[in-house]
């Protein structure tokens, strides 16, 4: 017992994730005052200026190319420089994880958009979802907004904790945060946007290569335990979806309860068609909250694998 102990206190890297989960939800960062929130701002800001509608395609390209390499390469040299300089290499960590997590940030949320669906108030769910999302959600339904949350839900948990912990996993805090920066210049500069339609591409690009395996092994995850005929739906459909870093998870979840996701979504008054997948159930705030304990679960059982795997390669060392 006592060798255990020893083994797991030394495992300092195991000792932050856990840390910071704690500190986290117990003491989340205001939104408003968050590092992320300026990061956003600068971000969209620098591209107003350097991302000019005159442009040809091929140098509106290479200029988001180069802003995302001016974002993110300074910003990992300073993040390498300073842990060198960290008195406590530990604590540093536990900072860079604190920054990077978002766990709280989706359980507020989506208890709003449970509390507005509930209430039927379109408005109140709107304004939610605004806050999140690129696509306008102005003109959405009930059923649209029941759609667009559960979307919402399912991405925002994956990525803001389970991409986040992957990441962590493999290269530490730095690892971590560099991942949620590069997800929230991909968001920023949407390719979705049109304004941002070929200037956001070489930032969506960096972040599906960085979020694939996460998204990957996360949807296998939530098919534990789903129908045989679930699955095959899933993979089927999973082929029509646009976003090949995202079709297994969201085709995943929507076979699994029947839920009716994707469709038609509109950026800046620009309609896109997506595939309709899954069955013919409507999210209603009561499938929020299946969905929501059900993701909690599988987080749950990927921090069990995730500590199982650091303690074992500690070990192995």
């Amino acid at each position: 017992m006592s060798s255990f102990l020893e083994s797991f206190y030394a495992n300092g890297a195991l000792l932050v994730m856990w840390g910071a989960l704690i500190f986290h939800l117990l003491l989340p960062i205001p939104q408003s005052a968050h590092p992320i929130y300026y990061w956003r701002r600068l971000a969209i800001a620098i591209a107003n200026k350097v991302n000019q509608p005159t442009n040809t395609t091929s140098q509106q390209t290479l200029s988001g190319l180069l802003t995302w390499v001016l974002f993110v390469m300074p910003a990992f040299a300073v993040l390498l420089a300073m842990q060198s300089l960290a008195w406590q290499a530990q604590f540093y960590q536990l900072a860079l994880l604190l920054l990077a997590l978002d766990w709280r940030g989706n359980e507020t949320l989506t208890q709003q958009l449970i509390r507005g669906l509930s209430n039927e108030d379109k408005a109140y769910v709107r304004t939610s979802l605004q806050t999140c999302v690129n696509r306008d959600t102005a003109p959405l339904s009930l059923i649209g907004l029941g759609k667009a949350s559960a979307e919402t839900l399912i991405l925002g948990y994956s990525r803001r904790v389970i991409g986040v912990l992957f990441w962590y996993g493999l290269f530490g805090g730095i690892g971590a945060l560099i991942y949620r920066l590069a997800m929230e210049l991909a968001r920023s500069w949407s390719p979705a946007q049109p304004h941002y339609q070929h200037f956001g591409k070489p930032a969506l690009a960096a972040f599906s290569l960085l979020d694939s395996v996460p998204q990957k092994l996360f949807a296998l995850l939530i098919m534990i335990g789903t129908s045989r005929q679930s699955i095959t739906s899933a993979i089927t459909q999973s082929r029509s979806w646009h976003n090949p870093t995202t079709n297994w998870l969201l085709c995943g979840y929507a076979n699994k309860f029947g839920l009716s996701l994707g469709g038609p979504a509109m950026y800046d008054a620009t309609k896109y068609q997506r595939a309709r997948i899954g069955g013919k159930i409507v999210p209603s705030a009561y499938h929020l909250a299946v969905l929501q304990k059900d993701i909690a679960w599988r987080i749950y059982i990927w921090l069990m694998l995730q500590s199982a795997i650091m303690f074992i390669i500690h070990k192995g060392f």
